[in-house]
């Protein structure tokens, strides 16, 4: 199947290129930018010198032009694009036909209020928020497989539905919220410069207090209330989640760990028990670490992921997976050593 990414200049683009320029059964056949981008025309390997070799590909301005190469040369059309961006293409390349994976938040929430108080403007197709499969691969894989639209999951909320989807299927989540302290590194701000994203300039400080969008996302998917804050860490990539629950009474360890087996047989998902994940543990590499320990009914959930791989452009690649009927793992598992 061929391959199209608009956005490939971006840190999960240029990381979706390479994924699929190595993928057994993929053809990378373009990488576009915006028609203003300073990045047009320059190759791919320019921008991040560790793929010479393999993204020697020129970043072509996204024209007339290119959407009629996309036309006749795509099947599968992945956004690596601003949110109201990818909210504007996603339809164009459905109406072609394509089958479209949005790595942005375009597609991710309910309605266009959500849009409103969390994006800050008002969603021109919202008609297509129903359609779209939500992309967490573990738990949505059949209607991923089915869908012309698939809205890959965010990395934040990867790293928490994950964790906390199995305590909630098997009912052991009390009605208190759940709190969510999670800190990523600076790629998880884009490429984009800015003073606050400055590495020189970055420490470990929390932001979008009570109003960031992953927040309402985890609470859609989840079905339950949460309190989320992000943190920005002094650090490339990565993100630590660390979540306080408070279980119903009475609810057992072993109720726990019972609970966490419905991933066992999940082989981007690596069950630690009590040990404790870090970033270093899953940098570069498409998994999902996820511990827990108990203290009577509060029980305190770590998940680790790479924001770039399992956070974005890992699952988007599942997701390309399961659409194609590959196991997950293809092109993820050994692509890193």
């Amino acid at each position: 199947m061929n391959v199209v990414i608009i956005g490939a200049s971006g840190y999960s683009g240029a990381e979706l290129a390479s994924l699929v320029a190595k993928h057994p059964t993929l053809s990378l056949t373009g990488c576009y930018v915006s028609a203003h981008s300073l990045d047009k025309h320059k190759l791919l390997s320019e921008l991040y010198p560790e793929h010479l070799g393999l993204l020697d590909l020129p970043l072509q301005p996204l024209n007339e032009h290119a959407l009629a190469d996309i036309t006749h040369s795509a099947d599968y059309v992945c956004l690596c694009t601003d949110h109201k961006v990818s909210v504007d293409l996603a339809p164009q390349f459905l109406a072609l036909g394509k089958k479209v994976f949005d790595l942005s938040g375009g597609y991710r929430l309910a309605s266009n209020d959500d849009y409103l108080t969390y994006y800050g403007f008002e969603h021109q197709h919202p008609e297509l928020l129903n359609e779209a499969a939500y992309g967490l691969a573990e738990w949505n894989s059949e209607a991923i497989a089915k869908a012309q639209l698939v809205a890959v999951a965010g990395c934040y909320p990867t790293a928490a539905l994950n964790a906390l989807k199995p305590l909630q299927q098997a009912g052991l989540l009390s009605d208190e919220r759940i709190i969510i302290n999670a800190v990523s590194g600076v790629t998880g701000a884009g490429r984009k410069a800015s003073i606050g994203t400055h590495f020189c300039e970055v420490s470990l400080a929390p932001y979008g207090l009570f109003n960031h969008r992953h927040g309402p996302e985890i609470q859609q998917h989840l079905g339950h209330k949460v309190l989320f804050t992000p943190h920005l860490g002094n650090f490339p990539r990565g993100i630590l989640e660390t979540i306080y629950v408070q279980l119903k009474p009475g609810v057992t360890s072993e109720q726990v760990a019972k609970a966490y087996q419905v991933l066992a047989d999940e082989p981007l998902i690596r069950l630690l028990g009590s040990k404790i994940p870090s970033i270093k543990g899953v940098a570069k590499q498409p998994y999902v670490d996820i511990a827990w320990q108990q203290q009577g009914s509060q029980l305190i959930v770590m998940a680790a992921i790479d924001n770039l791989l399992k956070g974005a452009a890992g699952q988007a690649l599942q997701c390309i997976n399961l659409s194609m009927g590959l196991p997950h793992t293809t092109g993820l598992v050994g692509a890193f050593k």
